[in-house]
């Protein structure tokens, strides 16, 4: 693609990276195949090729983000499943947080859009007020149908009771018999309010297979939610960083994260500050240290015999995973090296609608998305569903079948307890 920046606008770090991946696109299309909007609503402005335009003319003229950009950018789901498509090597998830940065700065929006928003940057990320908030959502349901669009697909979302396991605080973690790896959990914010269980299989699973897990005081939330509402996180980036630097001097082999989202985030860590003289070489270290806890289990070769009535389990590959950090295969084999039956989703490849915020700014498309994504699951006729991101878990919600996090099901091979949503779904029947 041709751009026209002038040598005062490339100047700008964020210019200069954009330019470039503007330029690597050369209009091919391939990416409006796998696009979940462009399917559903087959608007080319809905697709990344319509949305790379849109971002090239707001920026290449400087211009302020019209109510028509906004739209179509904010449609975006940031599922990257255009950067799996892509035959050029387009960065989109970097031109779209540069345009949604840009929108940040030059767009004011409805007065209701901007309250969303500023709650949803202000709860999601602090496990105490967030589980304050879905205390004051259960009292809320009766009301639910005379609220907005909006504050309905909130209520529609919050569980029906939280985690009921103790969230897991900063601690050292031994490991059980020979260390043979130390590594730093991630304990996520929004999970650990919702699903406790998690973080407890984590540590459980790393630990029986001879990891060290400690979780580093003054790590807080990584910073996506936010980031990808076009908030400036830098701050709290920069105080993950110091935390996991600190920690680095006793010996980290891993930054481990179960939660997919966060860990495209984080393994993003050394692009977000790259221009920072005090923070670019230490954030970058963060980023490769980060991986996924399904990368860490096959590292340490988690695997099972054959379990007692395993169920037939559905994988649903999280769009961070599979087009975020191009990890698909892997948890599968685990699943399947553990003794369980493994079918994939048909579409597979694309969004379920969680997308972080997603499901709760845009109810309409999600709920579609959603709709479409538990037809398939139904289509394979699984017995539990696995994924690796808590927003997803949450999503699927009304599969018909237990849908766990994939760390519960290896844990449970390997020797944990059968995950609780699994013993509910026993005494429901």
């Amino acid at each position: 693609m041709q751009t026209h920046f002038t040598l005062a606008q490339l100047a700008d770090p964020d210019i200069s990276d954009s330019n470039a991946i503007l330029r690597a696109c050369v209009h091919c299309g391939f990416c409006t195949a796998t696009c979940p909007t462009y399917v559903l609503l087959g608007d080319e402005l809905d697709s990344p090729r319509g949305r790379i335009y849109l971002i090239k003319e707001m920026l290449e003229h400087d211009r302020p983000a019209t109510s028509m950009v906004v739209k179509h950018i904010d449609r975006c789901l940031s599922c990257l499943a255009c950067m799996t498509t892509c035959p050029s090597g387009v960065n989109y998830m970097h031109l779209v947080d540069h345009g949604r940065r840009h929108i940040a700065r030059t767009y004011r929006r409805p007065l209701i859009d901007r309250w969303t928003r500023r709650v949803l940057a202000t709860v999601l990320p602090r496990p105490g007020l967030f589980r304050w908030a879905l205390t004051a959502a259960r009292l809320a349901q009766p009301i639910r149908p005379l609220l907005p669009a909006r504050l309905q697909a909130m209520l529609k979302l919050a569980p029906r009771s939280v985690g009921r396991s103790a969230a897991i605080g900063p601690q050292v973690f031994p490991a059980q018999g020979s260390r043979r790896m130390r590594v730093a959990l991630l304990t996520g914010c929004v999970q650990q309010v919702i699903d406790t269980g998690i973080n407890q299989a984590t540590v459980r699973l790393l630990r029986r297979h001879g990891a060290e897990v400690v979780v580093v005081p003054g790590v807080g939330c990584c910073g996506a939610l936010a980031h990808h509402l076009g908030d400036g996180v830098l701050d709290r980036v920069r105080a993950n960083v110091d935390a996991w630097t600190a920690e680095l001097q006793r010996g980290l082999d891993a930054i481990v994260i179960n939660a997919s989202g966060c860990g495209t985030m984080v393994k993003d860590y050394g692009f977000l500050l790259r221009t920072d003289p005090a923070y670019a070489a230490k954030a970058e270290r963060v980023s490769m240290l980060a991986k996924d806890v399904s990368e860490v289990a096959q590292a340490l070769g988690v695997t099972a015999g054959a379990l007692p009535g395993a169920p037939r389990v559905a994988y649903h590959s999280a769009c961070s995973l599979q087009h975020g950090q191009k990890i698909h295969a892997g948890p599968k084999q685990l699943l399947q090296n553990a003794g369980f039956e493994v079918v994939d989703v048909p579409e597979g490849h694309l969004c379920c609608g969680s997308a972080g915020t997603y499901n709760m700014l845009q109810p309409e498309l999600a709920e579609a998305l959603k709709e479409r994504k538990l037809r398939n699951i139904a289509s394979v006729q699984p017995e539990v569903v696995a994924a690796g991101n808590i927003g997803c878990i949450t999503q699927l919600g009304g599969a018909g079948v237990p849908v766990v996090h994939t760390v519960e099901l290896l844990d449970w091979a390997t020797g944990g307890p059968k995950p609780e949503a699994l013993e509910q779904a026993v005494i429901r029947r």
